[in-house]
């Protein structure tokens, strides 16, 4: 895989958490999104005023594949994809699913000298950027990796990797949080986008009883 020498320049797509960003080596060829409605407890089929009541924005999860390949670079002469190949972007791949080490050592010696409860760490809010119109706060729920090739020292130099995604909500992260503004700011966007591909429903909707 090489990028195209001519043209418009390709905007990629990353994932950015806290001051580190990971760009997309080559952007996935489909993206696939589930928005499952947000109704109250019980399903909200108690009552006929609960048949229509939203509980909130919907629950939405992304999956996408992206794929790695040191090829180019060790065309190029490229020492890092020599030693090591495609390990680095896998590693900070899965890095975002693992509690800082030196924060975990830290705690296990302040609990193991009784002077502090251990609690969850919370992990720096991670961002879901595919262009300028969808910057999403996310939570990696799993990443799936399949390394094909490698080099003599079984270095991975091919890869594919399929990231599973949950969009977070202002209800997840709190109304005037960073990621809850963000989330927002989406939704404002989506909605005055909507406008485009909607029109009255008068006309529609004439002659069809009780409307």
């Amino acid at each position: 895989m090489s990028d195209t020498a001519s043209g418009p320049r390709l905007i990629k797509g990353a994932l950015v958490s806290g001051i580190q960003v990971i760009p997309f080596q080559y952007n996935p060829e489909t993206l696939s999104r589930t928005v499952v409605a947000t109704a109250p407890a019980g399903g909200g089929m108690g009552s006929t005023s609960e048949a229509l009541r939203l509980n909130g924005p919907p629950k939405e999860t992304i999956t996408v594949e992206i794929h790695l390949d040191a090829t180019d670079q060790l065309a190029d002469g490229d020492a890092t994809a020599a030693a090591v190949g495609v390990s680095p972007m896998l590693a900070a791949l899965e890095l975002l699913l693992y509690p800082p080490s030196a924060l975990a050592i830290a705690n296990e010696v302040l609990a193991l000298v009784g002077i502090i409860e251990v609690v969850p760490m919370v992990a720096p809010l991670c961002l879901f950027v595919w262009g300028p119109q969808r910057v999403l706060p996310v939570r990696i729920n799993q990443l799936a990796i399949t390394e094909e090739l490698f080099d003599q020292n079984l270095n991975p130099i091919q890869a594919k990797v399929s990231l599973s995604l949950q969009v977070l909500n202002y209800q997840d992260l709190g109304f005037a949080s960073v990621g809850g503004a963000i989330f927002l700011g989406q939704q404002m966007a989506k909605e005055a986008m909507a406008t485009l591909a909607t029109s009255s429903a008068g006309a529609l909707l004439t002659g069809i009883p009780g409307v």
